[in-house]
């Protein structure tokens, strides 16, 4: 069977005017990343990102310590993420205290995106948000067809957490409040790792962190 390599893009900026850019560590994990691969002598066949600057950027970072990448990326916008802004955005008023989080750092604001996202799940969102869960899950699949029929033998795949998250719960063929929490633990840079051919893809890990297990790096071990 062929091998997909699902990456989470390195940490962005969040809290900054712009979120979808990395940061410094977030350059320095795709490096890493990228060293780690040409360690085990990887070649990849097939290279796919999602739209977005984040994606391109840890693309970049990971070419700089392996330069075999193929030059040619397929951009594909179902590997984009839900817009979480929007999602806060767009809740109703019952909900809007949790719109707050936002102002009070990390911890708060994942805390209350997780509600957002069950919110989300159950439809209490759709009448304002951009996008709804059954059409990012359609989009989620899409992409993943789209790699099951590439005829590569092995993906490199740099995406965002969400889609990640999606992509595991529809390969476990679990419920919605799966995908939610897989994508909480997704951690920068990992690596989910997958058997596929065109009939089916199966699981084999789950936001790996090899490149980062030196004790030096842990600091760098990050989500957002």
């Amino acid at each position: 069977m062929a091998e997909l390599f699902l990456i989470r893009h390195g940490q962005a900026s969040l809290g900054a005017d712009d979120y979808d850019c990395l940061s410094t560590t977030g350059e320095q994990q795709g490096r890493w990343l990228g060293e780690h691969f040409a360690r085990d002598g990887m070649q990849f066949d097939h290279v796919m990102t999602g739209t977005l600057r984040r994606h391109a950027q840890t693309l970049n970072a990971i070419r700089h310590a392996l330069p075999t990448l193929p030059a040619q990326c397929e951009i594909h916008a179902g590997l984009d993420e839900y817009d979480f802004y929007a999602l806060f955005a767009a809740l109703p008023d019952e909900h809007r205290h949790l719109a707050d989080a936002i102002k009070h750092g990390s911890r708060e604001f994942f805390k209350a995106l997780r509600q957002i996202l069950h919110l989300w799940t159950e439809g209490a969102l759709d009448e304002r948000a951009p996008e709804t869960w059954s059409a990012f899950q359609q989009r989620v699949a899409n992409a993943r067809i789209a790699i099951q029929q590439s005829g590569a033998q092995r993906v490199l795949v740099v995406t965002s957490g969400g889609v990640i998250g999606a992509c595991v719960q529809q390969i476990l063929q679990a419920p919605a409040a799966t995908a939610i929490a897989l994508n909480m633990q997704i951690r920068n840079s990992s690596v989910t790792h997958c058997y596929f051919n065109r009939e089916a893809l199966q699981l084999s890990s789950f936001n790996g962190l090899a490149h980062l297990d030196d004790p030096q790096r842990h600091a760098f071990r990050t989500y957002g």
